[in-house]
Order: structure tokens, then C-alpha cells, then sequence
């Protein structure tokens, strides 16, 4: 039987203390919601729904048609929340999960592992739990003598004895479909908070006769839920452990893990050796074999195999497998560096291709250009690419020779194994093999400072 998810996101989540929805806050680089959307998926569940909050236009544009969504209108508990879907779902079998949009650690494992537990033992119902020391806050499961579930208690409805318990609920549950639609209609909000416990459906199945069990995961740490920035850095923390374990057991070597920063989407290659405080974010992809310093900083870019990145930033560009960025180089949006390319300290690429084996070694700015292969560019060459309205390209020839301190205000073409002087201010096209120089003849005056004294 189909398995559905119905995701509860409502929340605005006036603890984080910001103006950003709380399920929109990242943990590795991704928003909380979107890690509960791809862990679901992951353990096949593709049907999904969520439950936004009046006014949370950020949180369903960013959710796009990846998922179907309806809006609560007011926030009236969870069980409220859940039955914003009834007129959709009420008649279809098959089983539905409810988890929070807060709950990013939630693995795609335990998720499968509860299903799996769910269907065997042929529950109506079943809780998804932990077990912890310190259980304040969450609401406790109080078990039969034969160890099903009797109910969920909430804390601030919870005696001094249930109190003690040290199993908790996640919040995070299966249902069969229907009867758990049919239970809905039947919550009332006799409670301290006067809302619609979800929970509260765990009593009216059992009081139907319908077994209700609890599959108790062994990683309490995993069903953290999110309400502020404390639980939200205590979660990137968890998940960066997790992320760049996974990448160590896949064969990267990270000289110092607690202190390399990998977002959840990255991919690396064996034999990499990621460097203390590097930082790679986004959907950057990462090859073999290549060596990412201590301070460097990767976006959304494409790194290939044997290459060196020393202490630069580089965001979504593209390197070419041997290429050495760096020391404190920095590639900017839609920069392509081929094979066996030299980009030096202090080196800013903007929007620009160089070929392979083409070198900017140190001091210059390459911006709106193409440079050909093997071309050397010399140190505090400028392609003057803006004239305060529009940008112009920079094309530069296979083989060329650009020496120091030269300025090529664009548009301008520097043909094939063509020389330009040191200290030039090119403006025309240079044809191919041809010496280009464009600066005043030197003029010394002797005796000068005698004269002024």
C-alpha cells in the first residue's frame, strides 16, 4: 500500500527571533524543510503535503510545485493543522506519515526503519520515539503491560509520575489513512493550551480497539526538533559530523573534521584532502586527488580532479583538473579554468575562460575575457572591461604574452603568439604574431632636483 507524507510548517517560529519562517533556516547549506522533503523521498515516499502558515508566501515560493500545499489558516495545534488535508485525502488506503518541518536529522534510515517497523507489526498507529535523560519538553509515551502505547501525554499536561518517563514522542507518526481522518473529527482542545493535539488521535484509535506501538530509534539526537538558534546550531553541528563522516568512509581525507565546514549537497572525490576551515558550500562537486587549503571557500562549483585551491574563494565557476588557484585568488561567478591553468595571489577572474595551461600568476584582474591556451598574462595586467554603462569582452589569443602592468581596454583582440610591452594601454586589435606597445617614450631630465633647490 502507498505510504504518504504530510509535512507540518506552520510555524512561523517566533523563538529564532527572525524574519525568516523557521523551516527556511539551513542547516548545511539547505533549508530544514527541504532536508525533511529529500529524507522522505530517499525512503520512497513521494507523495508529499505540507501544512504552511497564514502569510508564509516565502516559505511556498521557495517550495515551488516540488510538493503539494495548502495553508492553515489559524494555527490551532497539530491535529488542526493535519486535518487541513481531509477533503483530499479522508478516503484514500494506505498509510500516512505526519513529521515536522522542524526535523532535519531525521535520517532517510530511520524513516524506512519506522515504515518497515509500522508494517509489520500491522499498527494503526505508530509513534515514532527516543528515549532520553532529560525528557522536558516532550510529550511521553505511556505504554500497556504489554508494551503497546496506551497514549502520548504532553508536558504541560503531564502528572509528576508521567513526568519521569524517559521515552519520548518525536512528534513524528504513521497512520492507516482513513482512521486516522475518522480520529481527527473527533480531537477537542480540553487542554492547557486550548489547541488540537495530534496526539490526542493515539488515545481515540486505541479507545477503538486499533494497536498502537512505538518504534523506538536508538539516535535520540536525530528527532531534535528546531525553535531557536541555539537547537539550530546544535543541529549543524550534528548533521556537519554526519556529512563529513560519510565523506571520510567514502575515502576524503579531512586533516581536522571538526573544524571543515561541508555543506549537505557537496560532493568529493577519494584521495582529497580537505584542509582546517575550508568551507565548501552549495551544490559544489569536487574530484580526486585534489588539495583544498586551510581559509579557502567553494560555491556551487564544479572542482576537478589534481587540483590545488590555496587559501582563495572560488563561487560557482568551473576548474579544470591540475589547475593551482591561489594563494588568496579569487574566482568570481562564471569563471572556467581549463587543464594545468596558474591562477596567482591576488588574482580576481570574473566571467572569463581561460584555456588550458594559460597563466594570470599574481596582481591582476581578468574580467568579461577569453584567453587562449598556454597565454601568459603578467603581473597587474588589467582587462578594463566596464566604461561606467556597458561591459565589454577581452579576447586574447593562444600563446600570447601580456606583459606587467598593462591595461587592455576592451572591446580589444590580442592575436595569436602576440607580444605586449610592459606598461602598455592597449585599444586596438593586435594582430597575430605582432609586438604591440602603447606607452610614451621615456623622457630624463638631468640635474631636475638641483634646479628646484
Amino acid at each position: 500500500m502507498q505510504t504518504r507524507a504530510i509535512i507540518l510548517a506552520a510555524g512561523k517560529g517566533t523563538r529564532m527571533r527572525s524574519e525568516k519562517y523557521k523551516v527556511l533556516h539551513e542547516v548545511c547549506g539547505t533549508p530544514m524543510i527541504q532536508h525533511v522533503i529529500g529524507n522522505l523521498r530517499q525512503a520512497g515516499i513521494s507523495e508529499i503535503y505540507a501544512v504552511l502558515g497564514h502569510g508564509s508566501e516565502t516559505v511556498s515560493n521557495y517550495l515551488g510545485e516540488q510538493i503539494h500545499k495548502t495553508i492553515q489558516e489559524k494555527q490551532l495545534g497539530t491535529a488542526h493543522a493535519v486535518r487541513q488535508w481531509k477533503e483530499e485525502l479522508q478516503h484514500e488506503d494506505g498509510h500516512t506519515m505526519v513529521v515536522c518541518g522542524d526535523t532535519p536529522l531525521i535520517s532517510e534510515t530511520t524513516m524506512q526503519a519506522f515504515m518497515d517497523y509500522h508494517l509489520k507489526t500491522g499498527s494503526k498507529a505508530t509513534i515514532l520515539s527516543s528515549r532520553t535523560q532529560t525528557p522536558f519538553g516532550y510529550g511521553r509515551i505511556i505504554r500497556k503491560e504489554n508494551g503497546s502505547v496506551k497514549r502520548i501525554v504532553e508536558e504541560k499536561d503531564a502528572a509528576d509520575a508521567e513526568r519521569e518517563i524517559k521515552e519520548v514522542s518525536s512528534g513524528t507518526f504513521i497512520f492507516d489513512n482513513r482512521m486516522l481522518f475518522e480520529a481527527l473529527d473527533k480531537v477537542d482542545n480540553d487542554n492547557a493550551q486550548n489547541e488540537y493535539y495530534l496526539p490526542d488521535v493515539i488515545s481515540i484509535m486505541r479507545d477503538r480497539g486499533a494497536r498502537i506501538e512505538a518504534y523506538v530509534t536508538p539516535d535520540f539526537e536525530e528527532t531534535l526538533g528546531i525553535n531557536d538558534k541555539v537547537a539550530l546550531a546544535n543541529a549543524e553541528a550534528i548533521l556537519r559530523k554526519r556529512i563529513n563522516t560519510l565523506h571520510m568512509q567514502n575515502g576524503v581525507t579531512l586533516i581536522h573534521p571538526e573544524a571543515t565546514y561541508i555543506d549537505a549537497e557537496v560532493e568529493i572525490g577519494a584521495d582529497t584532502v580537505i584542509h582546517p576551515g575550508a568551507i565548501i558550500r552549495g551544490s559544489t562537486k569536487i574530484g580526486k586527488d585534489a588539495v583544498i587549503s586551510s581559509g579557502s571557500e567553494i560555491k556551487d562549483s564544479i572542482i576537478e580532479d589534481e587540483v590545488e585551491i590555496r587559501q582563495s574563494i572560488v563561487t560557482e565557476s568551473r576548474v579544470g583538473r591540475g589547475t593551482k588557484v591561489g594563494p588568496f585568488a579569487q574566482l568570481r561567478p562564471q569563471s572556467e579554468l581549463g587543464e594545468e591553468v596558474k591562477i596567482g595571489n591576488f588574482v580576481e577572474v570574473k566571467k572569463s575562460q581561460l584555456d588550458d595551461g594559460s597563466k594570470v600568476s599574481h596582481l591582476s584582474y581578468i574580467g568579461d575575457a577569453t584567453i587562449g591556451a598556454r597565454a601568459n598574462i603578467g603581473c597587474g595586467t588589467i582587462t578594463v572591461n566596464y566604461d561606467g554603462k556597458n561591459k565589454f569582452r577581452t579576447e586574447i589569443g593562444q600563446d600570447a604574452f601580456i606583459g606587467c602592468n598593462s591595461n587592455l581596454v576592451a572591446p580589444v583582440s590580442i592575436g595569436d603568439r602576440s607580444f605586449i610591452a610592459a606598461g602598455s594601454t592597449i585599444t586596438d586589435q593586435v594582430p597575430e604574431d605582432s609586438l604591440a606597445i602603447a606607452r610614451n617614450r621615456q623622457t630624463t631630465k638631468d640635474g631636475y632636483y638641483k634646479k628646484d633647490n
